[in-house]
């Protein structure tokens, strides 16, 4: 009779383990990703576009000259 190998218990407390690695989706960071929240959307916080608006649409208005010129 042969004697089968014993199970490996799961390892606990480890979440991120055996999980294959996330990077930042901005390609000036590509950092690996471990949090959570950022691995689901693929920016880390400093790179999430929607922390970060970009640039506004310029506002001209139409002034009265000034006075003496």
């Amino acid at each position: 009779m042969t004697s089968r190998p014993a199970r490996q218990a799961p390892l606990l407390g480890l979440p991120e383990q055996g999980r294959r690695p996330v990077y930042c989706r901005n390609p000036q960071c590509r950092r690996e990703l471990t949090d959570p929240e950022s691995r689901r959307n693929g920016y880390g916080k400093d790179c999430d576009p929607e922390n970060h608006p970009g640039p506004t649409a310029r506002h001209d208005v139409d002034q009265d000259p000034l006075p003496g010129t």
